[in-house]
């Protein structure tokens, strides 16, 4: 699929939801939209977002809890909160929670759209300047969770990013299945144990186009990572 930058939209006002996607998809993004803190995590671990664009009074949990818990494991996806509470400490919450802007309402959609263009364009410098791994024909970028090839990209959800990372950094080497499900699930149960291989599986489908790439089975351990030589 062809790079297109993609917004999660996390507001409850059905009506303004449906103007500030509209707005935005005119721009050329690819715009998800959530009615409540709790739908907008559901979507942004489903999507994997270039940007969270969240209202903060919301039913369920608030913009704010719903970014807290976002952050405990994504700490790099640009975040920017619509209120309309405007006081000096509300707005202090909310850049301490990691956003990047914030705008009150009323606001004119013009505002939003230079807006996120600006964080957009801000967030591609810090990718381009941040590490990547190499990878057969394939090049790898962690903190973007994309996977590009041939002028393509393929964007990634967390957990796939965060496994492919733990065997690019240990390639041709084995990582522990136990390691990497108490880092991203909390246990080593037999059920995540069958999740994990999921994921693996799909990796190992987004990376099919170069049959020199596999992830390898090390029985007893985990997984290894491997790229045949030309």
């Amino acid at each position: 699929m062809k790079d297109k930058k993609s917004i999660l939209l996390v507001e409850d006002e059905a009506s303004l939801s449906m103007i500030i996607k509209d707005a935005l998809e005119e721009e050329g993004y690819r715009v998800i939209t959530a009615g409540n803190g709790l739908q907008g995590i559901d979507c942004f671990y489903k999507y994997a977002p270039d940007l969270i664009i969240a209202d903060v009074m919301m039913p369920e949990i608030d913009g704010f809890e719903m970014v807290r818990r976002i952050r405990k494991e994504n700490k790099e996806v640009p975040v920017l909160f619509l209120s309309a509470r405007s006081s000096t400490d509300d707005i202090v919450s909310g850049f301490e929670l990691g956003a990047n802007d914030y705008v009150r309402k009323p606001f004119s959609l013009r505002e939003l759209v230079v807006r996120t263009k600006a964080l957009l364009i801000k967030n591609k410098q810090e990718e381009e300047r941040a590490g990547f791994y190499e990878i057969g024909l394939y090049t790898f970028y962690p903190k973007a969770q994309t996977l590009l090839m041939a002028g393509e990209s393929d964007k990634l959800s967390y957990k796939e990013s965060e496994i492919l990372k733990r065997l690019c950094e240990n390639e041709n080497l084995p990582v522990y299945s136990k390691d990497i499900l108490l880092s991203l699930w909390g246990d080593d149960s037999f059920y995540n144990t069958r999740s994990l291989h999921v994921f693996i599986t799909k990796l190992r489908h987004k990376l099919d186009k170069d049959p020199r790439i596999k992830i390898l089975n090390v029985r007893g351990i985990g997984y290894k990572l491997i790229c045949e030589p030309l």
